[in-house]
């Protein structure tokens, strides 16, 4: 066998122990090891230990604990919880007014929390039975919690932009900065979509009762309101501000989160010794999963390359038809379709080591394409039968929720996250503007 046949046998032999059930960080080091040794010996694995250093001292994936932990303890405050009501009332009024709240509660808990399945979890089980109670459609109801729920992978502080950050090589402060408006251009078309239904289909998600609306007085509603989102607006903009500014590295403006998070939630009087221990607790588990896949990942890369792996994908993509925009779209189909079976850790460090170094060595502007990655993964959580956030709100649906509903619901959505993908290709200046505006 030749060495690069080799190296297609290594990645052959992963997807093989994935699809048996062996989790993949054993499953990338199990292959990495055995077709490294068989080509080359134990002496490739000598740089091994330089590579698993430089993972566990990496002072920008410190932001990784600092950011899951503020995202964690915000979520023991019931943020969500009291942001739905209050907005919700101000909101529902007019037809769809209540789903119009979801996505808006969506980008705010996506900004200072990041965690898909807290958001889809929280927000299903505040919002749902409320929305079927005021006889909303139950696919529109359901479609609506999912989207909001996933807005968290694109809109930073996103871990998915700080893992593509680390892997590219781009600074983080880029990857938030350029984030930002496709964010908040694919919030933007959810709502349009849901204005646009409120016109045609208003019987499908009706306005909150007058005598509901009638008992809530509105200067009390206004005060409420400043309360519930000035707090969240606050932390958010000084993290993001910190960090696009300039003013901070991520990490720093990350432990200025967390430490605002505990604020915030002792402001809630919600703060005790059982809260934080949850919080630690969660935050070791996610942070250990996410450097654990890393470190697995560099025993698999260092393998694949030695093997001359990364002249199979040059080959590969001089084969493709349309030059870089062919292998472009070879990505994001890839993507798309792991997507179905793997979650977006794996994707990023089993992929993106491998694709990356062919698009950067086309000129290929790395920030813009993180940003189309990050669009694309946010997609597979929302796709049938597999999307991870479909299986979040199953599981704590009503029993007269369906998963057909689930499914029929979340499609408009991602059509939506289609044409907000194809519009990030065709114009990149969505993009690259704002790093440039700022100087980053």
């Amino acid at each position: 066998m030749g060495i690069e046949m080799m190296a297609v046998g290594m990645v052959l032999a992963l997807f093989a122990l994935l699809l048996i059930g062996i989790p993949v960080p054993f499953a990338l080091a199990a292959s990495g090891i055995v077709f490294g040794l068989f080509g080359f010996g134990s002496s490739l694995f000598g740089l091994l230990p330089l590579r698993v250093y430089g993972v566990v001292t990496n002072y920008t994936l410190l932001a990784i604990p600092l950011f899951v932990f503020m995202g964690v303890m915000l979520e023991k405050s019931r943020l969500a919880e009291r942001m739905l009501d209050v907005i919700g009332h101000v909101a529902g009024a007019r037809p769809g007014g209540m789903t119009v709240a979801i996505i808006i509660v969506g980008v705010l808990m996506g900004a200072s929390t990041g965690i898909v399945a807290a958001t889809v979890v929280t927000v299903g089980l505040i919002s749902l039975p409320t929305l079927l109670a005021r006889r909303y459609n139950k696919a529109l109801a359901c479609g609506t919690i999912c989207a909001a729920g996933t807005l968290g992978q694109i809109i930073p502080p996103s871990l998915v932009l700080i893992v593509l950050a680390d892997i590219s090589g781009e600074s983080v402060g880029t990857l938030f900065a350029g984030a930002l408006i496709p964010g908040l251009l694919l919030s933007g078309l959810y709502v349009v979509y849901l204005v646009i239904m409120a016109k045609l289909k208003p019987h499908t998600m009706p306005p909150i009762d007058a005598s509901e609306r009638a008992a809530v007085d509105t200067r009390t509603l206004m005060i409420d309101l400043a309360k519930v989102v000035a707090p969240p607006l606050a932390l958010i903009v000084l993290v993001l501000g910190s960090i696009i500014g300039g003013v901070a590295a991520p990490t720093e403006a990350a432990s200025v989160g967390a430490i605002g998070a505990i604020v915030l939630v002792a402001c809630t009087g919600r703060l005790n010794r059982k809260v934080m221990s949850e919080t630690v607790i969660s935050t070791f588990k996610i942070t250990g999963m996410t450097l654990f896949v890393l470190i697995a990942a560099q025993v698999f890369s260092l393998a694949f390359r030695g093997l001359g792996g990364d002249r199979l994908i040059d080959s590969l993509f001089a084969f493709l038809p349309g030059g870089v925009w062919g292998g472009i779209l070879f990505m994001m189909v890839l993507v798309f379709l792991l997507g179905f079976f793997l979650d977006w850790i794996e994707i990023s460090y089993i992929v993106m080591p491998l694709l990356f170094p062919y698009f950067q060595a086309q000129g290929v502007d790395l920030a813009w394409l993180c940003i189309l990655v990050a669009m694309n993964l946010q997609t597979s959580f929302l796709t049938p039968p597999f999307g991870w956030s479909l299986f979040y709100l199953k599981g704590v649906a009503p029993p007269e929720i369906s998963s057909r509903d689930i499914y029929v619901g979340v499609l408009p959505y991602i059509g939506i996250q289609f044409l907000t993908l194809a519009l990030l290709c065709l114009m990149p200046s969505l993009v690259t503007w704002l790093p440039k505006a700022i100087g980053w």
